[in-house]
């Protein structure tokens, strides 16, 4: 039996900029992933592990719910950012 895995929006590429235009390979060395890691979560092509996703939050710091969010959580805008 398989689930479907639902899809976490994301704000990491509006985070990126926010934290002086940082790199996909900048954020793929601080949390230690191949930078197509980062490429696949910005897509919404990959779901994180939860300790890459404490490690994506504390390197923006910030807390996870500020990086990744629900479908139907009422946080997100449709194209993966948070709303504030």
């Amino acid at each position: 039996m398989t689930m479907d895995r639902p899809e976490l929006g994301n704000s990491i590429r509006r985070l990126r900029f926010e934290h002086g235009e940082m790199t996909q390979q900048e954020l793929a060395t601080r949390c230690e992933v191949a930078r197509q890691t980062i490429v696949f979560l910005e897509a919404g092509r990959y779901s994180p592990s939860l300790v890459l996703a404490f490690r994506i939050a504390r390197v923006f710091g910030v807390g996870v719910e500020d990086v990744f969010t629900w479908p139907g959580d009422g946080r997100e805008n449709g194209q993966g950012e948070t709303l504030e």
